[in-house]
């Protein structure tokens, strides 16, 4: 079974939730952003349900902490719905936002979604013509040079090269790493591929034999050469 760090400042919240998922996951209660944290680093749970509204660090502020060691899945939990909220919570690296009152049927869902995009993405280690993605540490490197990348950049490259000759278009994309299509545009996309482009560039790697732009459809790793 899968685990589940629940993170709210409500004791009967956590009792709730504990109730809906316990039948379906392993769930781990954590009454602050502090202990959830702390929790992380002793533990590795397969998501987070997190909520906003907390004392002393806030659940913004600990999805902030976590993405910033962790690509473990956060479903953002809260009674507030504004669309700025949702914004937020979803720029930075939140994967998933449910507002309370929930039903148990769409939070099972969503979580069941959030899940799955993860699979995808899991793997430990590839080496491909001497770049390394780690998943474990969450490093990028070629011929021991390592190449700073941003969480997302990191994911898309994972995913791209453990599908190698896959089109990727670009609202698969947008599904799979960033989970939800509602605020983030094509472009961001396109920015992200540039990036990851130049910096491989920059480490000597010959990114332009393997990562195609599929005109008109979205991108895909080759491994022809």
């Amino acid at each position: 079974m899968k685990t589940i760090l629940l993170v709210d400042d409500e004791e009967r919240m956590l009792d709730l939730l504990t109730i809906y998922l316990s039948r379906f996951y392993i769930t781990i209660k954590a009454k602050s952003g502090i202990e959830a944290i702390a929790l992380m680093k002793q533990k590795r749970p397969d998501l987070i349900l997190l909520d906003i509204m907390m004392p002393d660090l806030d659940g913004w502020e600990t999805c902030k902490q976590i993405k910033s060691f962790s690509e473990v899945p956060i479903i953002m939990l809260t009674a507030r719905n504004e669309k700025i909220d949702v914004v937020k919570g979803l720029k930075i690296g939140a994967d998933d936002y449910i507002t309370k009152p929930f039903d148990e049927e769409e939070l099972l869902a969503r979580i069941d979604a959030v899940l799955r995009r993860a699979v995808v993405l899991n793997s430990d280690r590839i080496n491909f013509e001497g770049l390394i993605w780690d998943e474990d540490s969450h490093e990028l490197t070629y011929n021991n040079q390592y190449i700073q990348v941003t969480p997302k950049e990191f994911s898309l490259l994972g995913l791209l090269i453990k599908n190698k000759n896959k089109v990727f278009s670009r609202d698969h994309l947008l599904e799979i790493i960033w989970g939800n299509t509602s605020f983030t545009e094509y472009r961001t996309i396109d920015s992200h591929m540039r990036n990851i482009r130049e910096k491989l560039r920059q480490a000597d790697f010959p990114v332009d034999l393997y990562l195609e732009t599929v005109w008109g459809v979205g991108y895909k790793w080759t491994d022809k050469q």
